[in-house]
């Protein structure tokens, strides 16, 4: 059995992402050494607006994951009531600074700040997010080699891929659902699938008969935002889950539990492997984002 797939009590394996993203790690390190050699020090810079605790918890371990690989890393603090003009004038500054190879400006900006305006700033070949819409363009055209995707589809496609070749399946030919439509998971996660020559069907909350739709797949992807929406039952016998969702719920003790939007117990009984929550796609995130800059610093010192 692979090491990043973990059995549980129940018929389903688990898909350890701390395990799989510590191989990102390793390989992003290995090529941030190989261009520091020839010169070359990935720079990643971020912009955080503003004090919102949860940004700043994830700023934080961004940045330090960043210096552990020996990065040059920058971090921008802006105040909350920063002006879009200077908001736009550190991205154009960054845009032109040979040292930053990847842009990063923390969402959610807050209110009365225009995030399309400060994205659609960001040079494409530094947008390590792969949020810009050139971006976007690339992936949707099916230029993968060319575009920066965005870290939790491409970290999802890692799982997806890792588990088909330690089961002995391909995703060649497989029928996926991506449950969910929004512009950073569920649109460029279908097109991943569809590059890795999938059947893929995009579903949301929306969609009539989502259950049936659902027992047809072989791959299941959740992104839709709300918790336990998709039943054990729901899930074809075999089947491969990911877990996209992160949901606070509350609990009787005034507490809170994380829970994704799959009822992963129930899906643990009729599943072949699921993502756990925490503990899974969550994991792939940041290191993919590193991953991202060290490639936008080999393409632009080819």
């Amino acid at each position: 059995m692979s090491d990043f797939l973990r059995p549980s009590a129940k018929k389903a394996l688990i898909i350890d992402g701390k395990i799989a993203a510590a191989s990102v790690v390793a390989e992003t390190r290995a090529k941030t050494e190989a261009l520091i050699a020839r010169g070359v020090r990935p720079g990643l810079a971020v912009v955080l607006v503003g004090d919102d605790p949860a940004s700043g918890v994830y700023v934080r371990s961004k940045s330090r994951m960043a210096e552990s690989l020996g990065f040059h890393s920058v971090q921008h603090n802006l105040p909350a009531d920063v002006a879009q003009a200077d908001l736009n004038a550190l991205v154009e500054k960054l845009n032109a600074d040979p040292q930053i190879h990847g842009i990063l400006v923390q969402l959610p900006l807050p209110k009365g700040l225009d995030t399309a305006d400060a994205l659609e700033r960001i040079d494409p070949r530094k947008d390590v997010d792969g949020i810009h819409p050139v971006n976007a363009g690339l992936l949707a055209t099916g230029a993968i080699e060319r575009a920066l995707v965005p870290c939790t589809p491409f970290g999802s496609m890692g799982l997806i891929e890792r588990t088909c070749a330690a089961l002995g399946r391909k995703v060649e030919g497989a029928e996926a659902i991506v449950i969910g439509r929004s512009n950073l998971m569920g649109k460029p996660m279908a097109q991943l699938l569809l590059a890795a020559n999938a059947t893929v069907t995009m579903a949301h909350s929306r969609t009539r008969d989502l259950p049936d739709v659902v027992r047809r797949a072989d791959i299941v992807v959740a992104a839709v935002g709300q918790p336990e929406m998709v039943r054990g039952d729901w899930i074809k016998d075999g089947a491969i889950v990911i877990d996209v969702g992160i949901n606070r719920v509350p609990t009787d003790d005034g507490k809170y539990r994380l829970t994704g939007d799959v009822a992963y117990e129930e899906a643990l009984e009729r599943a072949a492997a699921v993502t756990p929550v925490p503990g899974g796609v969550g994991q792939m995130t940041v290191p993919l984002l590193m991953a991202n800059t060290v490639e936008a610093a080999r393409r632009a010192n080819p």
